[in-house]
């Protein structure tokens, strides 16, 4: 049996994802051919040519004569061309450019690389606007018709437009996969979908592959499936897949592939769902599972890693990174280390089953990783890192006098004195990523986040003042919280910025999901759930009753507002009132 891997259109620009190298490396050591490719990137890579948008501009013009130029600047390829593009001589300037940040303010006198990068950015944006607005509205840069599968109670919105003409991008997406079957001649395609914006082009495949390679078995899997098709029963999914599995796909992936060469029954399948008789069989096995510890190296073989390109939507430092910069994706240790946040899905496999192997174990598959990709940046992916072996970690990377660069996520606890925060900083840690949520100790005790505002703040001083950037996710609307704890905590976020201890924030809606303790048990946090009949199709976010006495959209619209100013150090000194367009309390902490 030989297996195609396949991350489908459209993730991120910059680097691979990192779902297909781990189950290649897994794959490839129990004894199976695998072959992956990541089509997103390949399908931008043939949009944004001169030959591809001569066709949807209709005649050749300034975009199509500079495209494949600012691509090449973009992947690193030609830096002589940053002085051209920041005197604004080259490009042509749509939409994106009528806002831009101010450039002297932004990036200095001297940045031309910044500079340029931004301005391409913008150049790139404004023809995926136009093929959005004029081509294919589902196309965006880093999603595929994300709206059709936001929120899909059931199958009817992608089914319809499934059922529409082939769209130019499909076509130029379908063309690279056959290019792809032909050349790899797989038993097994298999589609990681880590996000919404990957499932339209998942079944796009799917529906190819069904249409003219019926040998072919098609298999879903990722992200999106594990928290959204737990409860599914519409069959119509089924029409463009074999099987869908859940959770770690190293051992369903393996089962199916032993059951399509009869070396194992059906019974033996391992957290998958498949189609029997005309209903949703689900196989279950849910506690066989790859040991984390042991497990292969990734391997990014096939991967086509020249083709990666940056870019900078923002001119925030911390915020750039997510698509800035070739970074190794890599997971450290399975799971959570504390997985009791009641607005964190901690009832799923994937963050409950926590599983830490030692440092040497890690730093080994950094250097697998660095030896495959020449690459020396890395993003680890985890829920969170666990502070005890990211000291190891850091420590036998010094011991090994390795030059890297790395970035991840944290819980902003009191382990992060200054002493681990230095350590982290001469290992080479640049950033981390935490939640400081809701900015209330009332609140951060209700939802059992397990920290405090005074560690949080403590413990960002500490990264601030060993260098570290640092980037705090928040939420508001979460039950029980009055407009007066929210405006105490965008006041802690402004003086967090103020002080210069994070870079970056961002804020999001509370939203219930089906496998978070406060989804499971709402009467706990003061909410009522209001149906816990599943649809047919996705299950995760649910809605719940909870009676706020404001105006809790044009709140989220003033947080959102503020951050973006004090992310640009901009009206630090003003008032907080001055950001919403209600009756805002002043701060009360």
């Amino acid at each position: 049996m030989k297996f195609l891997l396949i991350t489908p259109p459209l993730t991120q620009l910059n680097t691979p994802y990192p779902a297909t190298t781990v189950l290649k490396g897994y794959l490839q050591s129990v004894g199976f051919k695998v072959d992956q490719t990541d089509l997103g990137i390949e399908l931008v890579d043939k949009i944004f040519t001169k030959s591809f948008l001569s066709k949807i501009f209709k005649s050749e013009n300034a975009y199509t004569q500079c495209v494949e130029y600012v691509i090449k600047f973009l992947r690193g390829q030609d830096p002589t061309l940053a002085s051209r593009i920041v005197n604004r001589s080259l490009l042509p300037e749509g939409k994106r450019f009528k806002n831009l940040a101010d450039m002297e303010w932004a990036f200095g006198v001297s940045s031309f690389a910044d500079k340029a990068q931004y301005l391409a950015t913008q150049f790139i944006e404004d023809i995926a606007d136009y093929i959005r607005e004029n081509i294919d509205n589902h196309f965006d840069l880093i999603r595929y018709a994300e709206h059709l599968a936001n929120f899909a109670p059931n199958f009817d919105v992608l089914q319809n437009a499934l059922n529409q003409p082939l769209t130019i991008i499909d076509e130029l997406m379908l063309n690279i996969l056959k290019s792809h079957i032909d050349l790899s001649k797989p038993d097994i395609v298999g589609f990681s979908i880590p996000f919404p914006g990957c499932l339209y082009g998942a079944l796009r495949c799917g529906q190819f592959i069904k249409n003219n390679f019926k040998n072919i078995k098609i298999i879903l899997g990722g992200g999106f499936p594990n928290t959204e098709w737990r409860q599914i029963s519409d069959t119509r999914i089924f029409n463009y897949c074999d099987f869908i599995t859940l959770d770690d796909g190293e051992i369903p992936l393996k089962n199916i592939a032993d059951f399509l060469d009869n070396k194992i029954s059906i019974n033996n399948l391992v957290r998958t769902f498949y189609l029997e008789n005309s209903k949703i069989k689900y196989s279950g096995n849910d506690l066989e599972n790859n040991d984390f510890s042991n497990q292969a190296s990734p391997d990014f073989d096939g991967l086509p890693l020249n083709l990666y390109f940056s870019l900078a939507e923002m001119t925030n430092p911390m915020h750039r990174l997510w698509t800035n910069g070739r970074w190794n994706k890599m997971m450290v240790a399975h799971g959570c280390y504390w997985a009791k946040c009641a607005f964190c899905d901690t009832n799923l496999d994937y963050i409950q089953r926590f599983c830490m192997p030692s440092a040497k174990t890690v730093v080994d598959r950094m250097q697998d990783i660095i030896n495959q990709t020449n690459i020396t940046g890395f993003h680890f992916v985890d829920e969170a890192l666990p502070p005890k072996l990211l000291k190891e970690i850091c420590q036998e990377i010094l011991s090994r006098k390795m030059i890297v660069s790395f970035w991840g996520n944290i819980r902003f606890e009191k382990s992060y004195n200054k002493e681990l925060t230095d350590l982290m900083a001469d290992a080479g840690c640049i950033a981390v990523s935490g939640g400081l949520e809701v900015a209330s100790n009332r609140l951060l005790k209700l939802m059992n986040k397990g920290v405090t505002i005074e560690q949080t703040i403590q413990a960002c001083r500490n990264f601030r003042n060993s260098g570290i950037m640092v980037h705090t996710y928040l939420m508001y609307g979460f039950p029980t919280e009055t407009l007066q704890e929210t405006i105490n905590a965008l006041e802690i976020v402004r003086r967090m910025f103020d002080e210069g201890i994070v870079q970056s924030a961002f804020w999001h809606r509370y939203a219930m999901t089906a496998h978070s303790n406060s989804g499971k048990n709402p009467e706990n946090f003061g909410a009522k759930r209001l149906s816990f009949v599943p649809n047919s199709f996705c299950n995760n976010e649910v809605e719940f009753e909870n009676n706020f006495d404001y105006n809790i959209e044009a709140v989220g619209r003033g947080l959102d507002f503020a951050t973006y100013n004090f992310m640009n150090d901009i009206g630090l000194d003003l008032p907080l009132k001055r950001w919403f367009d209600i009756k805002i309390p002043k701060p009360n902490i």
